[in-house]
């Protein structure tokens, strides 16, 4: 079992769908979080829309404080947009998703971004599945 951590500036768009998406699409074989450097106070509207339309129901859900314990956490760290302000620890594998931030989007952009992200976490549990099956 692997653990990804998905990480942007506030939590509140990008990085929730990403956990969502890995939390379904994983399907307990890997463990996901997500967090944001400087979180906001809800979950983008826009974005509750888009996942809800994909069946995924992210309304509940409250941005939280991307904390060092996470990073030591994650065998993956996603990261998003943060750039200097995601802490760097040696030994963890970095990938950097160039998304758009969906705040202020409308919903078809958002739609196009939410489908980016499903699409980068079905490459990453394939990478993560096949690293498990072969790993140590």
């Amino acid at each position: 079992m692997s653990r990804a951590l998905f990480v942007c500036l506030h939590n509140a768009g990008r990085s929730q769908m990403a956990e969502a998406f890995f939390a379904e699409l994983a399907g307990g074989r890997h463990e996901g979080r997500s967090a944001g450097t400087t979180p906001g106070e809800r979950v983008h509207p826009v974005v509750v829309e888009a996942m809800r339309r994909v069946g995924l129901d992210l309304a509940a859900r409250v941005p939280r404080l991307l904390e060092l314990t996470d990073a030591e956490w994650a065998d993956v760290v996603v990261t998003m947009g943060c750039g200097d302000a995601c802490p760097v620890i040696l030994g963890k594998r970095y990938i950097d998703w160039e998304l758009r931030d969906p705040k202020g989007l409308p919903l078809e952009q958002v739609v196009e971004i939410r489908d980016d992200v499903r699409r980068r976490v079905e490459e990453l549990i394939r990478e993560l599945d096949a690293f498990s099956r072969s790993g140590p």
